[in-house]
């Protein structure tokens, strides 16, 4: 799960723990790059920060095309994703 901004980031958690995934104590803090693997039912739910992608963060240089791609290709990875064709 790629979450974009901090704001995302603080309403999915409660909502994963609701749904019987183990979140960290303390809750894990958003940033760019960030990432925490919760424990279910199901193995490991992966989830990383993204700063958003509006304009201000965007213009001004906070996200960069190559900082996305980054987030992208990790959580592409870890879903192992990254390097296949369809």
């Amino acid at each position: 799960v790629v979450v974009l901004g901090a704001f995302g980031w603080q309403a999915l958690l409660p909502v994963l723990a609701g749904a019987g995934w183990t979140v960290p104590r303390p809750r894990p803090r958003f940033g760019h790059g960030a990432h925490v693997a919760m424990m279910g039912d199901r193995g490991p739910l992966h989830v990383f920060g993204c700063y958003h992608v509006s304009q201000q963060n965007t213009f001004t240089g906070r996200l960069t095309p190559a900082m996305l791609e980054e987030v992208l290709r990790t959580a592409a990875t870890a879903a192992g994703l990254y390097g296949t064709s369809t």
